[in-house]
Formats: structure tokens, C-alpha cells, sequence
């Protein structure tokens, strides 16, 4: 079961001191987070697009997965959504990312609406992600936190370049077991980001297997060839202890719960 580390973690690093770590510490992937102040981001020109993909590549890791803020259920008219989603689309093929992560964001008391905005955005730019070659997966967060409600946009979608990314920490939030999760959600699954937090009331990260939530009951119930991918918030809590001295044992940690 392949181990990719999301760049959330190291803020402000350099794309190639991120890759140097991820490669000396056993990581096999990473989770490119996209933003206008990270090394990835849309503003890229064609050659930075390439020099990016390269440096990823020459490290001998996958570029997992374009982690965009796109939120697909979010209020107001289709276009910009679409705009955005196809943007992200493109940025994600450039660097050779297979899956383009994306956040529901359906607003308070999202229902219905929020789902069909969603479901009609989700399937403007399906084909067009099929033949990219990218896998747009919408991660059970905020509007849309527990299994059920996301399997019912993505069951109305229904399409293959559209799934799920299980956030085990929004799950678990909400009061949901990883089995009950996977049962729902198994179907649709792209891959599983996993962490760990002080309490549901501190949602500080701490080291893996050090805090609260039920990674080893996530994982065991994960494909042998699906992907893991260790989110960790650095940029929402500055108290955090830094990410880079925790890479090899973390790496180890998931190993051993693969291993079990």
C-alpha cells in the first residue's frame, strides 16, 4: 500500500526541499497542495508546469494527487465553478497528477441545492477530466463531512472520473465509524488521507497513533493497492510541532499497520 505525504504539512518549503524529504524518508507519493503562495499553483507558466513535474519525477515519487480549494457545491451561479474545476483540470494533467482533489463547501445547511449545483458542475467537466486522465474526487469535508450525503451526489453523478477522498478526520467528526464509512463510501473511493488530532475539541496535529482517531481501523479496510496519503494542518495551527523531523516515523507507523 503506497504512502504519499501531503505538502500541507511544510508551508513555505520549496518544491524540491519537500521532494528531498519525502524520498530520504521512504514516502512514495505526494499530495500537491494548490495555492497562489505555494511552489504549485495555477499561475504556473508551461515551463515552470514542467520543471515542477521533473522534479517530482527525478526523486522517483508519484505526484499523487492537485489538492485545489475548489468547493463544487458551493453557493452562487455554475461558471466560475466550472472555470475553476477546468483550470485545476489542466494544472493537474500538467504536472502528471491522476487526481485532482476537490471540497464539497455547500454552505450551511446545504441540502438538495447544494447537491444539484454539485452534481450539474460535477458533470459539466466529467468528460473532459476522462480525457485528461485525471480523477476529480470531492473529500468528505465541511457540507459534506459523513458518507452518506457525499455517495449521494457522486451516486447521482455516476461517473467514473468522479469519486470520493475520505478525509478520516471529518468522518470520524461526525460521528462515524471507518466501517460504517467504507461501507458507504467503498464504492467510490479514490483514496484515504489520514491524521491525527488531540481531541474532537483540539484539533491540533500530533504524530501519527499519538491522538485520537482510528487510523488502524481506516487502513484495514483500505485496497492493498490503494494510496494513503498523511495530511498534516501545520498552516492552521502554528503551535504544531514541525512536520519534517516526524516523516520517518510516521512512514514507519503506516507501515506497520500495512504489515498487520
Amino acid at each position: 500500500m503506497p504512502l504519499a505525504l501531503s505538502t500541507l504539512g511544510l508551508p513555505g518549503t520549496p518544491l524540491d526541499q519537500v521532494v528531498g524529504l519525502a524520498a530520504d524518508h521512504g514516502w512514495h507519493g505526494l499530495e500537491l497542495r494548490c495555492a497562489s503562495d505555494q511552489p504549485v499553483r495555477l499561475g504556473l507558466t508551461p515551463v515552470q508546469r514542467r520543471a515542477a513535474a521533473r522534479t517530482v519525477g527525478r526523486a522517483g515519487l508519484v505526484p499523487l494527487a492537485l489538492a485545489s480549494y475548489t468547493g463544487v457545491a458551493a453557493p452562487g451561479p455554475d461558471g466560475p465553478v466550472v472555470a475553476d474545476l477546468l483550470a485545476h483540470l489542466r494544472l493537474a494533467a500538467d504536472l502528471g497528477c491522476r487526481r485532482l482533489r476537490v471540497f464539497p463547501h455547500g454552505g450551511p445547511g446545504a441540502g438538495t441545492a447544494a447537491d444539484a449545483r454539485a452534481v450539474r458542475r460535477l458533470l459539466d467537466v466529467a468528460d473532459h477530466a476522462r480525457s485528461l486522465g485525471v480523477r476529480i474526487l470531492v473529500e468528505t469535508h465541511d457540507s459534506h463531512r459523513s458518507a452518506g450525503p457525499l455517495a449521494a451526489v457522486l451516486d447521482q453523478v455516476g461517473h467514473p472520473a468522479v469519486g470520493a477522498l475520505w478525509d478520516l478526520l471529518h468522518t470520524w467528526l461526525a460521528g462515524e465509524a471507518p466501517a460504517e464509512t467504507h461501507r458507504i463510501l467503498g464504492r467510490h473511493l479514490g483514496y484515504a488521507q489520514v491524521k491525527d488530532v488531540v481531541s474532537a475539541d483540539d484539533l491540533t496535529p500530533v504524530a501519527l497513533g499519538s491522538g485520537v482517531l482510528p487510523i488502524a481501523d481506516c487502513v484495514r479496510l483500505l485496497p492493498r493497492d490503494g494510496w494513503i496519503t498523511w495530511e498534516y494542518e501545520a498552516p492552521w495551527h502554528p503551535r504544531a510541532a514541525p512536520l519534517a523531523p516526524q516523516l520517518g516515523a510516521g512512514g514507519r507507523y503506516l507501515a506497520g499497520l500495512i504489515g498487520r
